[in-house]
């Protein structure tokens, strides 16, 4: 699809050095008016994967037009419109998107080119009255769909831990090649350093999570993260509650969160009644002195048994559960990355990671990825004509094995139904492959959360030794393949949907010209 290019500037330097940034501005510039241009945007975010935008009017979007871009993997509508990009180029295409956001607001109005009114798709003309009507009713029916109090909740604590991600994956990866250092004995004096480098975020993480869940919630970010630090600070060893001395760190990111939460409660109080005259001093003053004190004297212990409490409930059910746990587990993982709601599990993982040094559940998890790769290979052998859709099988593979699994949930199993099923099937066995081991005494886990599949190898963790943590994950993976593959194969087409979606000529058959196969030129 052929999109306007960005306006003419003023001459520069060749533009060689430039050419990623100008495919990504290219990319923003395709995307914008697909959403109904500058004005129809009120805010722009992304996590690892998706651009995410608030809109004036759904209506104006373009939703066939958009899923037809060559940057675009496809898109979700939640309580913002999410356009899955995918890893890393999610992270460059928004600083331009919002960069000509901006540019769009400021411009002075013109007329559009001749050239570029036949290039660029517009919306049928309608009456602003029938453009309202339409955004109130999608508006009322997203809203009545999607916006329960128990998801609002996970996605808005969901919001606190992406920004964190990158973060834990850079200390988690350090962490575990730092480990691997220490157990080959090699390097000893950079040990020390890696320990260091790698352990600083994760002992004051609580302050950021304080932070981020105080803007989250409409209060002041520096005061959430101000109290959250109480929970950190090595002095909290001389105070005793209950009869026990508090420890510095106990209740960690679930502590923070409620510190921060409480925070934020006062704060809005203390608006609400201080004099403005005096806002500046008392507000700021009561918020941190009444949340600190309800946190050092309640809520640290309170959060310090809570999260006790997950990880002796996160080993006990991978250790009598086993394989039915990870079955569980590895199943249901795909649906929950489908509504976005996988997010909201950051909390969890970052309490064990911050209880024993690894997440024993993401390692289960990572097995609903091998089953999308499956089925995904498995769509490319049943369908030999879809030109379209192999060749989007193929370009969202590598991410696939990396762990990215949204570009084959929204380009090739979701859209067609039943290989979704499927998927998950693979992800129940492979999950319960890594159970059953877990069951048997050989637990282990990831140090670090955000990457999965191949690359979750570097973080693996655990109590029997690097060769064999690495050969069962390894065994999850390919079970989750071999029986995505299978289940996909044999089960995830009915005969009517073979024969819709084989179209066009068979790649594999020769050439009356050449005498060679379409396939066989491509390779």
């Amino acid at each position: 699809m052929s999109t306007e290019p960005p306006e003419p500037t003023e001459p520069t330097e060749p533009a060689h050095p430039a050419e990623p940034t100008d495919k990504n501005r290219a990319a923003a510039a395709a995307i914008l008016p697909l959403v109904g241009g500058p004005d129809n945007i009120t805010a722009v975010a992304h996590c690892m994967t998706r651009l995410r935008i608030s809109l004036r009017d759904r209506a104006l979007v373009q939703d066939e037009a958009l899923k037809s871009l060559p940057a675009v993997l496809g898109v979700v509508e939640d309580d913002t419109y999410q356009i899955v990009l995918g890893p890393g180029a999610v992270a460059r295409i928004t600083p331009e998107f919002e960069a000509l956001v901006e540019e769009g607001r400021s411009a002075a109005p013109r007329a559009v080119p001749p050239a570029a009114a036949h290039s660029a798709p517009t919306p049928p003309p309608v009456t602003a009255g029938e453009l309202a009507a339409q955004g109130a009713a999608l508006k009322e029916a997203r809203k009545a769909r999607n916006a329960t109090p128990f998801k609002l909740m996970l996605r808005r604590i969901a919001n606190i831990f992406v920004p964190l991600i990158p973060a834990l994956i850079g200390c988690g990866i350090i962490a575990g090649l730092n480990g691997l250092l220490m157990n080959l004995g090699l390097l000893p004096s950079v040990v020390p350093a890696l320990a260091a480098i790698a352990s600083g975020f994760m002992s004051l993480i609580a302050v950021f999570v304080g932070h981020n869940t105080a803007k989250e919630f409409g209060g002041t970010p520096i005061l959430g993260g101000a109290v959250a630090a109480i929970i950190v600070f090595p002095g909290v060893a001389k105070i005793t509650v209950l009869g026990t001395e508090l420890r510095p760190g106990q209740g960690g990111v679930l502590g923070a969160l409620a510190a921060a939460l409480l925070a934020v409660y006062v704060e809005k109080r203390c608006r609400r009644l201080v004099p403005e005259a005096l806002d500046v001093l008392v507000t700021p003053t009561l918020t941190i002195l009444i949340s600190g004190l309800v946190t050092l004297f309640g809520l640290m212990f309170l959060a310090g048994e809570a999260s006790a409490a997950i990880g002796t409930f996160a080993d006990g059910l991978l250790s009598i559960g086993g394989a039915f746990a990870g079955l569980v587990l590895g199943g249901l993982f795909l649906p929950l990355v489908m509504l976005g709601l996988h997010q909201a599990l950051i909390p969890i993982h970052t309490t064990l990671i911050e209880q024993s040094g690894h997440t024993v559940l993401l390692p289960i998890l990572a097995m609903a990825g091998a089953g999308q790769v499956g089925a995904a290979l498995a769509v490319h052998c049943r369908l030999p004509r879809n030109g379209s859709l192999r060749a989007t099988i193929r370009s969202a593979l590598p991410a696939g094995f990396l762990g990215i699994g949204e570009p084959l949930i929204y380009g090739v199993s979701l859209p067609l139904g039943r290989p979704f099923v499927t998927a998950c099937v693979g992800g129940a066995a492979g999950g319960a492959f890594v159970g059953l081991f877990n069951q048997l005494g050989m637990a282990f886990g990831s140090t670090a959360i955000g990457p999965s599949g191949w690359a979750l190898f570097p973080l693996l963790s655990g109590g029997s030794g690097l060769g064999v943590t690495v050969a069962i994950y390894a065994g999850g993976l390919l079970t989750g393949y071999l029986v995505g593959f299978a289940a996909t194969y044999f089960f995830g087409f009915t005969g009517r949907m073979l024969t819709d979606l084989n179209t066009g000529p068979d790649p594999a058959a020769p050439d009356p010209v050449t005498g060679s196969s379409k396939e066989a030129a491509l390779t």
